[in-house]
């Protein structure tokens, strides 16, 4: 279910991409958002390589993904982590930004690159499993759906919380610094 929702916002900020000057508080505010469901993606994969390492039974009896995936995990967290990193960095620190520019910028096709991978990896399972935790006569079933979703939720609306907070830096931003960027005010 996360990696539903976590597609779900990088496609829309990837839509931003097409024209970032018209849609850099989008960009930003859904770049924010991100970031608390990111860290429950992460840390619950953490968590289930730990256990399969561990040799609990229900993990070793799912197995491990393919050997590919596994090497894949963390160059894709470090690529992650330096594309949401360098665009906050890059928000904050206007006076670092065409070397934070550049940084986001061969991030995000670095972090394409492995996304793409990991993804068409993981797209049968998540297909198979993300409704399970959504669809009313399945939810029961499946252990851990409730606090699945419970957890999703709480990390959006902390991601919501981020992602105002940043806005109200990219409106200064944006006037201050970018004149490249066409930010325009109705009075």
């Amino acid at each position: 279910m996360t990696a539903v929702v976590l597609m779900a916002l990088f496609a829309v900020v990837g839509v931003t991409l097409l024209n970032v000057r018209g849609y850099f508080d989008i960009h930003v505010f859904v770049g924010m958002l991100l970031i608390p469901p990111t860290l429950v993606k992460i840390g619950s994969t953490g968590w289930r390589f730990a256990r399969y390492y561990a040799g609990a039974p229900p993990y070793r009896r799912k197995g491990p993904p393919s050997w590919h995936l596994r090497l894949l995990g963390p160059v894709l967290v470090v690529m992650t982590a330096m594309l949401v990193g360098s665009g906050v960095a890059l928000v904050l620190t206007p006076r670092l930004r065409p070397q934070l520019l550049f940084l986001h910028q061969a991030s995000f096709f670095g972090w394409l690159a492995v996304m793409a991978i990991h993804v068409l990896g993981h797209l049968e399972e998540t297909a198979r499993f993300a409704p399970l935790d959504l669809a009313r006569r399945t939810r029961a079933q499946v252990t851990g759906a409730a606090a699945r979703q419970w957890t999703v939720a709480a990390a959006l609306a902390v991601g919501v919380v981020l992602g105002l907070v940043m806005l109200t830096t990219t409106t200064h931003y944006l006037d201050t610094t970018l004149p490249f960027i066409h930010h325009h005010h109705h009075h």
